[in-house]
Parts: C-alpha cells; structure tokens; sequence
C-alpha cells in the first residue's frame, strides 16, 4: 500500500490526500491503491511462475469485481473466477477475454450456463450432480463440448472461520472424497458426450495462515485423480483453489506469497511423481490476497458515547452495510485518524456504524487519538469482501469508489442515490 503522510501530516494514498477525498467524494468512501493492486498480481504471476511454470493465476472476482478492476487484471496476465452471471456481466462488460474466465457456484442457473457458453466461457467448475447434467444439457444444444473442472471436498480443515471452511466434510461446497461421491461424480461426468472434464478443484477456506492444510489435501486429491484413470480421467488441469491470507492486524502475519507459492507446487510435483501423474497445468485462485490491501474504507466522524469503565463509542457514517465482516465474522482491523496519523493516541475507542443493530461494531478497542465530528478515519485492509456483501440494509447508500494511482484519483463506483434504492419498487 503506498501511504505516507503528506507536508500537512495527514494520510495520503497513491499520492492522494485522503482527507480530500472525503471532502470530494463524500463518505463513506472506498479507495483503491492502484499500485498495490499490480503489486500483488505480479508477485503472484511470478511467485507461482518461478515455481511452477505452468501456473495460472486466476483472480477470484467474489472479493471485489469492477470492470476497471477487470482491466487491470487483464493487463497484468491475470484471469477471473466468477460465481455468478452478475460477476460474468462485469466481466464482458470489460471485454475480459473469455479463455481466462472460470465459473465457479455450488448452483449455478440455466440461464446462467447460457450465459456463460454463449460469452465462450474457458472453464466450467462443477459441483453437483444435478449440475452435471444440466451443462451437458446446455452444451449439447448448442453443439459445443465445454471444458470442466469437479469441486470435490478433501475433508480437511484450513484452521479458518466455521462460516469460510470450505475443505471439511460437512459443508455445501464439493463432491467428498471419503464418502465416494467425488469417485460417482467423475465416473459420471466422464460419460457426457458435450463436457471435457480437464481435472479437479478443491478449496479448504479463506483466510488460512497455515501452508500445511494445502500440502495435506493435495497428494490426497491427487491420489484420486490417479485412481480415476482407469475410468478415463485424463487430468490436464489442477486447481487447489485460493484463500490465501493477508495481514488485518498486526498480529496475525500470514505466510509470504513465494512460501505458499514453492510448498504448494513442491507439493503438486512429488505427489504426480509417486502416483504417477504428468505434471498439470495448475490454476490458483488469490481473491482476496491481491485486493484486500489495495483498499481503504474512509468514514467520517459522528457523535461519541462514553460509557466510563467500560468502553468508549465513536459513531461512523458507515457501518455493517459497506462492512458486514465484523459482525459476521468477527473479523479485526487497523484505524487511523485520517487528519493526522501520527498524533498519540489517547486512550482506546470502539469504532461504531450508524446501522440499527448493537452488533455493528468496525473495529474494537483501538488506541486512537481524540476524535471529534467531522474527522477523517481510514480503516486499512478493506479491499475485500467489504463491498461484494454490501447491502442497502435501513435503506442505506452504497458507498462511491475510487482508484488512485501518481496523485490522481479516479471515480469508478458512483455513489448510490435515493432514485437507485426506489428504481426496483413498483407502486
């Protein structure tokens, strides 16, 4: 993240003042680091790169999707998971080579498979049954024979949260390996005239700091994909998913890039070497590794509520609507006072939304200095997932986004308006 203070001591991002932004934009406000964001998609290009040469990153667009993000992902040799025609939308409505695109989703629509073929979708992931069927369907109408991938389940736990495992057994994510569903699933697939099964995805989570669950459930997979040969498997494409971490807080580092990068193509290798397997093309899927630092919520500040010995309030323009994580999740964040970062702090504070629900809580007990109304805060780390599960929950705006690059900054989300909210509604 390029932040620094400027010679009037306040936080600045991509070489914009933030505190301007606000005054310009309005608040709440999300601004994206433009260099980061390039930043991540290189060392991630070249970490896998350098070793595993065929790798393919592949961005996971549920994070965060714009077309200008699509752009960018374009320009630096990065392809796109999407997991509904609403990400597929953003991602034509860029001209996003379709060859680069994949399409994940546990129940994906007719329509939405349509959608997909006629756009000449690269990749097709598919998670169930039913699914199988339905894209053969579709692909035999329009006379193509479309390629796939099977999500299929490990049972392993990525150590994340009970909401965001997505690698255990009792989960609606995958065909499980133990129970012999992933076996039935593929014995099916290879036997549908109009799909080409390439191979198999697994993801365990998001986040995970710990390299081990990926180095575990990869010889597991891939003893599968060697035991499925006799039945006609000819695995060409490996995927074992994304949720690679980054930093909230301070102490909770995550592994680097290039540490997952050598375990997890270290790990493909030996295991296609004892079952036997030529090395495939291998596709991860970083989402929220290559946004989530780029981006930085802005609020202003509103009342305050001091409660002595127990905990103090400040209240936000913002809240659970642009940040349902918190109170979700549980998830932690870093704040700072956008007017001047480097002031002490006083004493600690809990940063507060303005929504309707005593759960909707930003960030806990955080050393800050005085904040009065009208302040600046700036809450690090909000480049994912904040603005993908935003709502209009109390009828609330959306917020405005902004990419900011060399001191310019550039409007590429507009603010809801009052006319947005009641366009749906018929009277």
């Amino acid at each position: 993240m390029t932040a620094d203070l400027n010679d009037a001591g306040r936080l600045t991002i991509g070489g914009c003042d933030v505190v301007s932004l606000a005054e310009m934009y309005g608040t709440p406000l999300y601004v994206y680091d433009e260099h980061t964001i390039r930043e991540m998609c290189r060392a991630f290009v070249g970490g896998f790169g350098t070793e595993y040469p065929n790798s393919h990153i592949a961005y996971s667009s549920k994070a965060f999707s714009s077309p200008a993000l699509a752009k960018i992902l374009e320009e630096e040799h990065v392809g796109m998971d999407v997991v509904t025609g609403g990400e597929l939308a953003i991602a034509r409505a860029a001209e996003f080579p379709a060859p680069e695109i994949n399409f994940h989703g546990n129940n994906k629509g007719r329509a939405e498979l349509e959608e997909a073929l006629d756009y000449g979708i690269g990749l097709i992931t598919v998670d169930s049954m039913y699914e199988i069927d339905l894209l053969d369907e579709v692909a035999h109408n329009k006379g193509i024979t479309q390629p796939v991938l099977l999500r299929v389940s490990p049972s392993i736990d990525g150590h994340t949260h009970l909401l965001t495992a997505t690698g255990v057994l009792d989960q609606k994510f995958g065909f499980p390996i133990e129970t012999g569903q992933a076996e039935e699933a593929i014995k099916h697939a290879l036997g549908k005239s109009n799909l080409d099964v390439l191979g198999v995805h697994f993801h365990l989570g998001s986040p995970l700091f710990e390299i081990e669950p990926y180095t575990e459930a990869i010889p597991y997979v891939l003893e599968l994909v060697a035991k499925m040969r006799e039945h006609g498997l000819n695995q060409r494409v490996f995927s074992p998913g994304g949720g690679f971490a980054i930093g909230y807080v301070s102490d909770t580092p995550p592994p680097e890039i290039s540490e997952y990068a050598s375990a997890i193509s270290a790990s493909v290798r030996e295991a296609c070497d004892r079952f036997g397997l030529d090395e495939p093309r291998l596709i991860l899927e970083p989402g929220r590794a290559i946004i989530g630092r780029a981006g930085v919520a802005v609020y202003t500040v509103g009342g305050t509520k001091d409660i002595p010995g127990v905990r103090k309030y400040v209240s936000v323009d913002g809240g659970m609507g642009d940040n349902i994580r918190p109170a979700l999740y549980g998830a932690g964040y870093s704040v700072v006072k956008a007017n001047s970062p480097a002031e002490a702090p006083t004493g600690d504070v809990t940063i507060a939304g303005k929504y309707c629900e005593s759960g909707d809580l930003l960030v806990k007990d955080a050393p800050m200095p005085d904040l009065a109304p009208g302040d600046v805060v700036a809450i690090a780390s909000s480049g994912a997932y904040n603005l993908s599960m935003a709502s209009n929950y109390n009828m609330s705006l959306r917020p405005a986004v902004v990419l900011v690059k060399d001191g310019e900054a550039k409007l590429i989300r507009r603010r809801e308006t009052y006319d947005d909210l009641l366009a749906s509604s018929v009277m």
